[in-house]
């Protein structure tokens, strides 16, 4: 896979050269290549950004330079185009489906912004003939767009074939398309058997595959409901089983999206954070289809139909995370404007 990355901070991105996504790249599964805005801005000071037409705060990056710039990458390979992704807070949520989406594109081009936002004529000029999405990676506001793409090319970049030492861990990840789609991934146990006097489960010892399966999904359940209630609302009809009834219905967790009987409520969970995301006729506007990969059916409702967990399933071990060092903010840009975004720049209103 081909990534582009446009930006003001292209040194930003020295965590990419380490960890998973460093092995990746250096046996030639990923090819990172940064590009420095300032190089198509023409006047003494390199300037990227001007004050906002209607007037308020902050400034907003000039389409001139995000042109050239992006052009200059297109004429590198006439022959092919990439999905062009813009990191914004007014985006379409980055999901663990759209991950699995992006990990099968040939080339992405990242375009993170400072500020308050590139010029929106940009993404009109390229959306006429690139796939251009507007991704958000949560509801909060960041100096810039480019903790965003860190966090975008980490997560597609495990997903592509060789760079996890198992393919299986991606599988059974929180959120993965299948038996974990729409749930969290439960506590997780590694050697000795005890520690301190806690004592790993002794269904995890046992070599029982099919208990060990139920007992992951039961806990996945209970993590689920306790930390994202909401996200049990996306169950349809057929979603669950008895048995993940049966959990869902044990005490302390009937507020949590489902009735006291176990049954999938209606509308949105009553406690935890509210459910929340773009209606369809948004993400089409933003180039992102609804169901991008091949999942479990979903019923009328849209809820993903997922399986119960066959016996024989058994979840293949993890490797060891490799986190990467920590990397020291990079000073803004001193233009005088207000905080950016995460992406390309806050929404106003």
């Amino acid at each position: 896979m081909r990534v582009d990355i446009i930006s003001i901070f292209p040194e930003y991105f020295a965590p990419l050269e380490v960890s998973l996504i460093g092995k990746a790249r250096e046996r030639g599964i990923l090819d990172v290549r940064l590009h420095q805005l300032r190089d198509r801005a023409h006047d003494v000071h390199r300037t990227v950004d001007d004050t906002p037409y209607g007037g308020g705060p902050g400034m907003v990056m000039k389409p001139g330079p995000w042109g050239e710039a992006i052009d200059a990458v297109l004429a590198e390979e006439p022959d092919a185009r990439p999905r062009m992704i813009v990191p914004t807070p007014s985006g379409v949520p980055f999901t663990q489906r759209l991950a699995m989406e992006y990990a099968a594109e040939p080339w992405l081009l990242f375009t993170p912004a400072r500020y308050e936002g590139i010029d929106s004529r940009v993404t009109a000029e390229y959306g006429a003939r690139l796939r251009v999405d507007e991704v958000s990676i949560g509801d909060y506001v960041l100096a810039g767009g480019e903790v965003a793409v860190l966090v975008m090319i980490e997560a597609v970049g495990r997903l592509l074939p060789g760079v996890l030492g198992n393919a299986r861990s991606a599988v059974d990840d929180s959120f993965a398309p299948g038996a974990m789609e729409n749930l969290l991934e439960g506590p997780v146990y590694t050697k000795p058997p005890e520690w301190r006097g806690h004592e790993v489960p002794e269904v995890l010892l046992s070599g029982h595959h099919g208990r060990i399966a139920r007992w992951r999904r039961d806990e996945a359940l209970r993590r689920t409901a306790v930390n994202r209630p909401e996200l049990l609302t996306l169950f349809g009809p057929g979603g669950l089983d008895r048995r993940d009834r049966e959990v869902l219905a044990e005490p302390g967790l009937t507020a949590s999206g489902l009735t006291a009987s176990g049954q999938v409520a209606s509308g949105p969970a009553v406690s935890g954070p509210a459910a929340s995301g773009p209606a369809a006729s948004d993400r089409v506007a933003s180039g992102q289809a609804d169901d991008p990969v091949p999942g479990p059916a979903r019923d009328p409702a849209g809820g993903p139909a997922t399986e119960p967990v066959p016996a024989e399933s058994v979840r293949a071990a993890d490797p060891v995370p490799d986190h990467g060092p920590e990397v020291d903010p990079v000073p803004d840009h001193a233009s005088g404007s207000s905080g950016s975004a995460a992406g390309p720049g806050k929404p106003t209103s």
